[in-house]
């Protein structure tokens, strides 16, 4: 039997997430010997003509170039997984979407007048159909494993719909909220990432976007409760996530 082709694409992103492959360090060789990387510029100089059995999508979509160029991974692709916040949920790309696009690049670039882009950035499921999501800022290394080792079994990959917060009651973790009043967004967090922020004294940022029962308006007054300006909560929300119905709902509660 063929071996499964692989590829690995990059839109407006960092790169992290498609490190996380590289980062998966001995077990990639054993991986490697039941999949063929065909494309991933980030890691090899191969590039072999499609069709594809599974796309891997880091990025956001920000301009009319990435827009042909997702769409045309579409096509070459039997399967699609959107890697990374910014593939997911738009992630930080999104910031300008809440801004007047002129202000945005005039403060970035020297000539503004060079830069063609859309007024507002989005996760690649706006504009092509994904079969399936790996969140995160970047994504968790073990995750992508599984996703991986499923396909190759035919199984459906578990992918965790609970929210950070019970990762944080797992490592026995004090809550941030109550111990700190911080601007924590676990409890509205898709989780899976080990609670790594908060069990190192960071609040959550909502890189992962939102869990499946959500309730921003509900953290937006404990919150408010707590003191916090409306306008540091807003922003918050549109940090990571900002693209998502649930994440605007808890900046549309900032009022």
């Amino acid at each position: 039997m063929d071996k499964p082709k692989i590829a690995v694409y990059k839109y407006s992103s960092c790169a992290g997430c498609q490190l996380q492959f590289i980062n998966i360090e001995s077990e990639l060789t054993d991986l490697l010997g039941h999949i063929h990387i065909s494309y991933f510029k980030e890691a090899t100089s191969l590039e072999e003509d499609p069709p594809y059995d599974i796309g891997f999508i880091e990025g956001s979509v920000t301009c009319p170039h990435e827009e042909e160029k997702v769409k045309k991974a579409r096509e070459d692709c039997k399967v699609v997984v959107a890697l990374g916040a910014c593939a997911c949920e738009g992630c930080v790309n999104t910031l300008k979407n809440y801004h007047d696009l002129n202000d945005v690049v005039s403060r970035v670039y020297p000539h503004p007048e060079y830069i063609h882009t859309y007024e507002q950035a989005h996760g690649i499921d706006h504009f092509i159909k994904v079969d399936a999501y790996l969140h995160g800022c970047p994504v968790n290394r073990l995750e992508l494993r599984e996703l991986i080792v499923s396909v190759l079994i035919g199984k459906k990959p578990y992918l965790r719909p609970h929210a950070v917060c019970a990762e944080c009651k797992i490592n026995e973790n004090e809550c941030l909220i109550q111990t700190e009043k911080a601007l924590c967004l676990g409890s509205v967090t898709r989780g899976g990432c080990n609670a790594v922020c908060t069990t190192n004294g960071r609040p959550c940022f909502g890189c992962r976007g939102p869990n499946e029962d959500a309730n921003p308006e509900a953290l937006v007054e404990i919150f408010k409760r707590d003191g916090h300006p409306l306008d540091e909560i807003k922003r918050r929300f549109l940090y990571f996530s900002g693209d998502t119905p649930v994440f605007r709902k808890g900046a549309e509660a900032c009022v």
